[in-house]
């Protein structure tokens, strides 16, 4: 029986670059791996098109569609992009923020105020330092160039929110230097951090406090996770298990090669301490996959998706996943 060929949509991760490069190959599979940099484009995409039978996909996309009943794909509990957001807070250094209190009643910039990245910042603003969000305006446009972050169409929220689209001339990075918007909270770094002078961050030693965050609630934020087109799926269950394997076994493989001391890889001079403390700060494995390795996180994301009125109410962690584990 000849193999079933897919296609899949992702960036260029070391945790899928076996995937992509056929190191690592898949049970009854042949994988076309479409490398597409920007997440946006994916999900735009996907989401508008069904253009990939699997991809990389946005969790608050992912989940919005779920609670509604209308999720047109099948999740993997695979998640290529994980990120800690508490260095992604710039400020404007005279706007006199000096606290994450001081975010109350101001003007932020946002790319998209739906993205994943921005559940999570507002969700740590509400529960870690008690900042009301209902007194923010958010201006929202792409973070390095005027007009919008992508295309997307974004999941209607309960409550409306006092959003504001930019339709200046300038971008969210030119805004905030100028002083107009007092803060760019998001999934990109405006490019003018540590060359504006005015540009800079909430948290200024970002590790030692996302470090602290880590040990204190287990929350390693989920950015995005892996789906698989329903009909696609529907018409071949197998494929799940045997995505899964192969998906386990790209991230072991990668953290093989990074931990491989004959030559170095990567351009980070402090690679080897920087494993060890990884090592002790999350025994051995930083990117876990599965359900139960990243319950911390998933619930408290659905926590925060009910209270910013994405989703009415919590939904199981289970229902959002293939029993593939």
């Amino acid at each position: 029986m000849s193999n079933l060929r897919l296609s899949f949509a992702c960036g260029n991760y070391d945790r899928v670059e076996a995937l992509r490069n056929g190191v690592v190959e898949i049970d009854g599979i042949d994988l076309d791996f479409i490398e597409i940099k920007a997440p946006r484009e994916i999900f735009d995409r996907m989401v508008q098109n069904r253009e990939f039978d699997l991809s990389e996909m946005s969790s608050a996309e992912f989940v919005s569609m779920t609670a509604k009943g209308e999720n047109p794909f099948v999740g993997l509990p695979v998640f290529p992009s994980k990120c800690f957001r508490h260095g992604f807070i710039c400020i404007n250094r005279n706007a006199g923020i000096e606290t994450p209190k001081d975010l109350e009643g101001r003007r932020i910039g946002t790319p998209l105020y739906t993205q994943s990245a921005m559940i999570y910042i507002r969700g740590d603003l509400q529960h870690e330092y008690g900042v009301d969000l209902d007194t923010i305006h958010w201006v929202q446009g792409a973070v390095e160039k005027a007009g919008s972050h992508g295309h997307p169409e974004p999941p209607e929220l309960l409550e409306p929110v006092d959003i504001e689209i930019n339709t200046s001339d300038s971008s969210l990075s030119e805004l905030l230097a100028a002083g107009e918007i007092d803060a760019i909270l998001g999934s990109r770094l405006p490019t003018n951090l540590g060359v504006h002078p005015d540009v800079v961050r909430l948290f200024p030693d970002y590790r030692a406090v996302e470090r602290d965050y880590y040990q204190r609630t287990r929350i390693h934020p989920i950015m995005h996770l892996v789906v698989i087109r329903r009909d696609v799926y529907d018409a071949n269950p197998r494929i799940a298990a045997s995505l899964w394997k192969a998906f386990e076994a790209a991230k072991a493989w990668a953290l093989e090669e990074m931990r491989f001391s004959g030559a170095q890889r990567y351009m980070l001079p402090w690679l080897y301490p920087d494993l060890d403390e990884v090592d002790e700060l999350f025994g051995g494995d930083p990117w876990p996959y599965g359900v139960e390795a990243n319950r911390p996180t998933l619930e408290a994301y659905i926590k925060y998706m009910v209270d910013q009125k994405f989703i009415a109410d919590p939904m199981p962690i289970e229902s959002l996943f293939l029993p593939v584990e």
